[in-house]
C-alpha cells in the first residue's frame, strides 16, 4: 500500500512540475516572444550561423531548465512555483555553482531567441523580465527562503553565487 501511495505522489508531483513549467518559463520564455516578438515570422535558414547559434542557445537553456525542475522534483520534493516551492533546500545539480539556474536558463533560451530575431522589443522585454525577476529573488524568494530554512540558506548564500556560477569542487557546506 505504501508502494502505490509514493507511486502516486511521484506521478502527482511530476504532473505539478510539467504543469508550472509549462505555465511560466513557457509562457515568459515561449509564448510571448512566439506572440509578440517576431519568433513566430522567423524565416529559419540552417545555412544561417547566427540561426544556428540561436537554436543552441535555446536547446541548451531548456535543457539546463529541464535539469533544475527534476531537481527540484527530486531533492526538493516541491516544484518551480512559488505556491508549490520545494520542501527541502535544494543544493545538487546546477544549484551547487549558482543560486538561480532556473531564471539563467530562461535567460539563456531568451538569449537564443535574441539571436534568432534581432529583435529590440525581445531585448527590452528581456531587461524589464530580468529585472523584475532581480527584484522577486531579492525581495521575496531570499527572505522566503532565509525564514523557511534558516543558517544552512545563510551557508549556501555565502558559498554560492545569485547570478554568477561559481565553479568549486564538491558540494556547499550547508
Amino acid at each position: 500500500m505504501a508502494s502505490r501511495t509514493s507511486n502516486w505522489s511521484a506521478i502527482w508531483l511530476a504532473f505539478r512540475s510539467l504543469a508550472w513549467a509549462v505555465l511560466l518559463p513557457g509562457l515568459f520564455a515561449g509564448y510571448l516572444p512566439w506572440r509578440f516578438f517576431g519568433l513566430s515570422q522567423l524565416d529559419f535558414n540552417f545555412g544561417n550561423p547566427l540561426h544556428l547559434l540561436g537554436l543552441l542557445c535555446i536547446g541548451l537553456g531548456a535543457a539546463l531548465l529541464a535539469a533544475c525542475i527534476w531537481e527540484f522534483a527530486r531533492s526538493g520534493r516541491g516544484t518551480l512555483a512559488p505556491i508549490d516551492p520545494p520542501r527541502e533546500l535544494v543544493v545538487r545539480g546546477l544549484y551547487r555553482y549558482v543560486r538561480n539556474p532556473m531564471y539563467l536558463s530562461v535567460t539563456t533560451i531568451v538569449l537564443g531567441e535574441l539571436i534568432l530575431t534581432r529583435s529590440r522589443a525581445l531585448l527590452a522585454y528581456w531587461a524589464i523580465w530580468f529585472a523584475a525577476v532581480n527584484l522577486f529573488v531579492i525581495g521575496y524568494e531570499e527572505p522566503t527562503l532565509r525564514h523557511r530554512f534558516g543558517a544552512s540558506y545563510e551557508r549556501y548564500c555565502q558559498t554560492v553565487g545569485r547570478w554568477i556560477p561559481r565553479f568549486r569542487s564538491g558540494n556547499p557546506s550547508i
